[in-house]
């Protein structure tokens, strides 16, 4: 009888062969299918710096004043597993120390409301489900997943345009390593407002279509390098007026030098970073190499022991092999 492979060697020898296919499956299709942008997303960031603005109660700018700014993003979920993309509602505030805490966000130096709608897994800016303003370039509130070493274009809303950030090498922050990108924004006239004509120096002009004026003095972001999430933030903005036609600026409506995300958002960013890229490393690299090992080492043992069950013929008999060239005794009849 010929022996037969038992149930064990074929066992392992199928759940090594199933590890084997099941390694680059997480890493080629799981992994990347992983690497969406969050529909639920519900996050505070705050920077705060020193610099100058227009106080409406004395009628002047003042100088070396404490500015907050406050961005709150919050993801419509429902809008979100409608259209299959990431639609996120960001409100914004600029705050003074007399109006912080503010009971009413109108009361802010400045406050605005944003719809930004992206594409969950390239990050590009997707025009519908009430997107407002309409945004281009590759990253504003993050960056796209897997980021390069290369320049990127980030959308600057008060600029209402992108910005070149170059890549700067790469930043520690909070112990977390990432992509520095650093840019700058030249004064560009960005609208116009209705002022008293006293405030840009037309004081016989009741009224005047002054120019708004917007440069940043700065801009610095550090992304976390498999996810895009922005890690560290500063900026610098200086926001003026301008008389019609005039080369110069009258009056200051915000300047600072350098606003910074607080050492608190620096922690929470990181931590929410390492969270995320944690997810994505197991998926497309810790998952995949185990697996790929047990697998290996699994489907040689079972086919070992494959072999060996099914190796050589059995005896029914108990007795040692037959001798085909041997022949039988024939007993001769004794004479009487």
């Amino acid at each position: 009888m010929r022996r037969t492979a038992s149930a064990f060697s074929l066992l392992t020898l199928g759940l090594g062969a199933f590890l084997l296919a099941l390694a680059p499956l997480l890493a080629w299709y799981v992994e990347p299918r992983a690497e969406r942008t969050p529909l639920d997303v519900d996050t505070t960031t705050v920077f705060t710096g020193t610099g100058s603005y227009f106080d409406t109660g004395a009628v002047r700018t003042v100088h070396g004043r404490r500015i907050t700014v406050t961005r709150q993003v919050r993801g419509d979920v429902a809008a979100g597993e409608k259209s299959g993309r990431a639609v996120w509602d960001v409100a914004t505030s600029v705050d003074t120390d007399a109006t912080l805490p503010a009971s009413d966000p109108h009361d802010a130096l400045q406050w605005t409301r944003e719809r930004w709608v992206t594409d969950r897994a390239t990050n590009a800016p997707v025009h519908c489900c009430g997107e407002q303003p309409s945004f281009a370039g590759e990253a504003y509130l993050k960056f796209p997943f897997d980021v390069q070493k290369r320049a990127y274009r980030w959308w600057d809303n008060t600029l209402g345009a992108t910005v070149t950030l170059s890549y700067r090498g790469t930043k520690r922050v909070q112990g977390h390593e990432g992509y520095r990108f650093t840019g700058t924004v030249p004064a560009t006239r960005t609208g116009s407002r209705l002022v008293p004509g006293a405030i840009v120096g037309q004081p016989k002009r009741n009224q005047v279509l002054a120019e708004e004026w917007y440069a940043n003095h700065g801009i610095e972001l550090v992304a976390d390098p498999k996810t895009g999430r922005i890690v560290y933030a500063a900026i610098g903005p200086r926001k003026t007026l301008r008389a019609p036609g005039a080369a110069k600026d009258a009056v200051v409506l915000l300047d600072s030098e350098r606003i910074a995300f607080t050492p608190a958002t620096q922690r929470q960013q990181v931590a929410l970073a390492r969270n995320d890229s944690g997810r994505l490393h197991l998926l497309g690299t810790t998952l995949p190499l185990a697996a790929g090992a047990a697998g290996l080492a699994l489907a040689a043992l079972g086919a070992v022991l494959v072999v060996r069950g099914r190796g050589g013929r059995g005896r029914s008999d108990g007795s040692g092999p037959s001798n085909p060239d041997s022949s039988p005794t024939v007993l001769e009849p004794s004479t009487m």
